[in-house]
């Protein structure tokens, strides 16, 4: 026969897959919460707290609980990929996916250029804020978001290292940026500017992804 701890455990397992099930794509109050799992207000309020604290949820400013940073990474991902790919095929040059990682940047996603003169880093590289395009992003002083306000994107022109440019994107959630898409590339390649060469297709990209990953 099951033991008691066991049975409690069962029981919080299965409150949390509740709340789970119950939070779709869009923010869902605890009280909703409540409602939908039949759990006591404060019950579900609770449960969906600290399902927030490990990632399972997030918690808007508003209060209201959606799926987290474990589940979004993975839509993220799988949102990302065929969006890069095409990025690479229309520009010919390494398109790559950024988050940002305490005072790093995390490469999650990285589809090369087929040229063999190229800019690349493969997916699980740190460098540290706020070198490069993603960077500067993902670091979001006031002066990039200001530029970011102005352009839609923010570029990089062999500052981190010479000879190579970049140009960045934000993926916007909830009104956070949660990603970057970066195009690196040669300066020998660029025409203009990377921002100038390349800013429509990344900013379209981005947009690309944060609605997939939305479903907004």
């Amino acid at each position: 026969m099951p033991t008691p701890e066991k049975n409690g455990g069962n029981r919080t397992l299965e409150r949390a897959a509740a709340i789970l099930d119950s939070v779709g794509r869009s923010a869902v109050s605890a009280s909703e919460l409540s409602r939908r799992t039949g759990l006591s207000l404060s019950t579900a309020h609770r449960l969906a707290l600290q399902l927030a604290e490990y990632g399972f949820l997030r918690r808007a400013d508003s209060g209201a609980f959606r799926l987290g940073d474990r589940f979004v990474r993975s839509a993220l991902e799988n949102a990302s990929l065929p969006v890069l790919h095409d990025l690479r095929d229309r520009t010919g040059e390494s398109a790559q996916l950024w988050v940002r990682r305490g005072d790093d940047r995390l490469c999650l996603l990285s589809v090369d250029s087929r040229h063999e003169l190229r800019a690349t880093l493969p997916p699980g590289s740190r460098l540290p804020l706020p070198f490069g395009s993603s960077g500067r992003l993902l670091a979001g002083d006031d002066e990039v978001m200001a530029e970011l306000a102005a352009t839609g994107w923010i570029e990089s022109v062999g500052v981190r290292t010479p000879g190579l440019g970049s140009i960045s994107a934000p993926v916007w959630a909830d009104g956070a940026i949660i990603a970057a898409v970066c195009l690196a590339m040669p300066l020998a390649r660029v025409s203009t500017s990377p921002g100038k060469d390349y800013g429509d297709v990344v900013v379209q990209a981005a947009r690309r992804i944060a609605e997939a990953t939305t479903g907004t």
